[in-house]
């Protein structure tokens, strides 16, 4: 539960494979904005791309399923996901940061 009352589900996750400049972040805004998941997507020095992201647990869950194949460009080898302090998150929309 957040600090509000409502479920929530706060997320962790690193993608690992061919997923930068295949429009992985755009596409993966796109997706969380349309399951009403806040947060923010970002590309990492070493190639992953790394997400936040905090919402209704089964919108949270359909997130990480679309993170484990990603746009059709993008070629994911590995998802790693750590679950957070539900509510942590203070973003009001998802975003891409870098």
């Amino acid at each position: 539960m957040s600090e509000n009352g409502t479920r929530v589900r706060s997320v962790h996750v690193l993608v690992h494979g061919t997923v930068q400049g295949v429009g992985f972040r755009y596409h993966c805004a796109y997706t969380a904005q349309d399951l009403g998941v806040v947060g923010q997507v970002r590309n990492l020095p070493d190639g992953d791309v790394e997400v936040m992201a905090q919402g209704e647990p089964g919108a949270v869950a359909r997130l990480i399923s679309w993170l484990r194949h990603g746009p059709r460009w993008a070629s994911v080898r590995k998802v790693t996901v750590t679950d957070l302090r539900a509510g942590c998150l203070e973003n009001r929309r998802f975003e891409i940061t870098g």
